[in-house]
């Protein structure tokens, strides 16, 4: 006996090492993956100006790449596939950027012809006896001519004798800044200074993108010598989804913007604005520029109206234009086109972009959503770096079974009950008790066993759930009594007894089989755990057509329902025998193996295939 005491001590404390020295792991890893993270950041702070015009050049890579591999099949070598097809971005860039300086050009020409209009909406503006709004306007400023002259101090001023001593001329000599001459060579160099570094960041980005052209295939490949021959398989599938993602998120971009500016060129044609086709340019380039980029694209062509027409009525409608289509663009279009392809939840993307511009400026802006995917598929294919995809991605980071699990912990009935409603809405019942109920009556029993679920809240998931099984049984009665008022037929003969294994999570279970037998007309008796194991054989008197179905919930399953087996064996030797280990990952031969010396005739691990061997066939309808 002393020695069984101290080989038990012993295994307790091999136990309490194991799970210290496993979580000194979790806390080195987490510590090394934060110190990582924050070398990344730094690294991307500090070399912007290496890591920007790159950037830039890979989106511009993944544009042109399937343009490019299109010439190849044409016969086209590579590397005159990439040029030509630079040539080409080149040309449509540079006839776009004429485009709107020449309209830009004829409008600021235009507008001293539209002096008498911008001079008539200040006066209304200004002049209190014209409008309403002019007059309260002239209102709040006379009230605070008013209060100001009432606060401001009287300015002292210096006796004579005084600015004697000070030395300080009663005429004070007037001050003239004079500039120095400059010449034609300052004047051009002074005029082309603001535009140098976008200059010279093009040609960098230009560069970049026909050397990723040329030498994509052997870059690709460096890349994958570098991660290792190990990982082969876990960065092609990230490469090919951070393209792919990335190319059609770019591609439906210019998509979306450029049928955005058609019909915003149509409209504005419409109200009578001139020149559409600037304006039109203008707002499928800017929404390139999220947030600020459409919001520059509606002031513009806005604030022209004013100028042009007369009244309000025009630049109302204009308003109410621009109004609509980004309404409509950013709510439904865009959400519909892009969130099946990057995979960002839209709080990720507000807040990824809010970090790219801190990191990046202007740059990081435009390049927010292309980078954020390319992190969000970082976080899916690298099993260190999966907290950037629970975090930024759309995906549901909850199964059905733990966030019902979550909500009756939180005692949220309301919310419970709306996730059940949801699932419901799409599922069959018994999809619903094998993949959302059993799975938080399994989560729960976990807790309990580790004694991490407290008895009021324990006290509250089971009533809950029993009331929805009660609620559910009563609505399918209610569909059988109408669709039928025979009432159920019997699908076989012979009675199934559902018997717990030990506790209540068991009893649930074995609640739902019988739920689903008797609306099937097969004749069953549901046992409690209240009853004792002696109570339930003295009591039952099976027949040759009987079945036993012993239900057990995850974990210590197999010990209970091996037990209660045992016992059905020792008296009734000829019935046919089920048990049922809900939710069990085990295969049916090590189960069997584990239920050993008194087998069952048959083990299941869902309420599906319970049915199924019952001959009860599976439902499909809601409830």
């Amino acid at each position: 006996m002393p020695q069984t005491s101290l080989a038990s001590s012993s295994r307790n404390s091999r136990d309490k090492d194991s799970v210290h020295s496993a979580s000194k792991r979790l806390r080195a890893s987490g510590i090394r993956t934060a110190a990582i993270l924050v070398g990344v950041i730094a690294v991307l702070y500090f070399a912007r100006e290496i890591l920007i015009p790159f950037a830039f050049a890979i989106a511009l890579t993944m544009v042109l790449s399937p343009a490019v591999g299109w010439l190849q099949k044409l016969r086209f070598p590579r590397f005159v596939a990439a040029l030509l097809m630079m040539l080409v971005s080149i040309s449509v860039a540079g006839v776009i950027s004429y485009v709107i300086f020449n309209q830009l050009v004829a409008v600021v020409n235009d507008l001293s012809n539209y002096r008498k209009n911008i001079s008539s909406k200040i006066q209304a503006l200004r002049n209190p006896n014209k409008s309403s709004l002019g007059r309260a306007a002239q209102s709040v400023k006379e009230i605070g001519k008013e209060l100001a002259t009432a606060q401001e101090p009287p300015v002292p001023q210096a006796a004579p004798g005084m600015r004697a001593r000070l030395n300080t001329p009663a005429n004070p000599l007037p001050v003239q800044v004079i500039e120095p001459a400059t010449n034609e060579l300052t004047y051009v160099l002074d005029w082309i200074r603001p535009f140098l570094a976008p200059l010279t960041m093009l040609v960098i980005v230009l560069v970049f993108t026909v050397f990723l052209l040329v030498e994509q295939t052997d870059l690709r490949n460096r890349l994958f010598r570098l991660a290792g021959l190990h990982r082969l398989n876990v960065m092609t599938q990230a490469f090919d989804d951070g393209t792919r993602r990335v190319s059609r998120y770019l591609m439906l971009q210019f998509l979306v913007n450029a049928g955005l500016g058609v019909v915003l060129g149509v409209g504005l044609y419409a109200i009578g604005l001139p020149y559409v086709v600037l304006w039109g340019t203008v707002a499928a380039v800017l929404r390139i520029v999220p947030y600020i980029g459409p919001l520059v694209a509606g002031m513009l062509p806005l604030l022209l109206s004013l100028a042009v027409f007369d009244g309000w009525r025009q630049p109302v409608f204009i308003f109410l234009l621009f109004t609509t289509l980004e309404l409509i663009t950013g709510n439904f279009i865009e959400p519909m086109l892009y969130s099946a392809h990057t995979g960002i939840s839209s709080l990720a993307l507000l807040v990824t972009t809010v970090f790219w511009t801190a990191l990046w400026g202007p740059a990081g802006l435009i390049l927010s959503t292309p980078l954020t995917v390319c992190v969000v598929v970082l976080g899916r294919h690298v099993p260190h770096l999966s907290f950037l995809h629970i975090l930024l991605g759309d995906e549901p980071v909850l199964s059905p079974g733990a966030h019902l699990y979550q909500r009756l912990l939180a005692m949220d009935d309301h919310e419970a009950r709306a996730i059940i409603a949801e699932y419901l809405s799409q599922n069959s019942l018994l999809k619903l008790y094998d993949g959302v109920i059993l799975p938080a009556l399994i989560m729960a029993e976990q807790d309990r066993h580790k004694g991490a679920l407290d008895p009021a809240r324990e006290q509250f998931l089971f009533l809950s759930v029993r009331d929805m099984l009660g609620e559910f049984s009563e609505n399918a009665q209610i569909a059988a009594s109408e669709s039928s008022e025979d009432g159920p037929a019997l699908v076989a003969s012979g009675r199934v007894f559902c018997l717990p294994a030990h506790d209540e999570a068991d009893e649930i279970g074995a609640a739902m089989l019988s739920q689903f037998l008797e609306q099937a007309g097969r004749p069953t008796i549901s046992f409690s755990m209240s009853s004792s194991p002696r109570s339930i054989l003295d009591s039952v008197e099976p027949t040759g057509n009987d079945i036993f179905c012993i239900s057990a919930i995850q974990p210590f399953a197999f010990y209970h329902a091996k037990t209660v087996c045992r016992k059905l064996r020792g008296k009734f030797p000829q019935s046919k025998i089920l048990i049922g280990v809900w939710g069990s990952t085990n295969e049916v031969k090590d189960a069997i193996q584990r239920l050993q010396p008194s087998p069952p005739d048959k083990f299941v691990t869902s309420l599906a295939d319970a049915m199924e061997y019952l001959g009860v066939p599976a439902s499909p309808e809601k409830v």
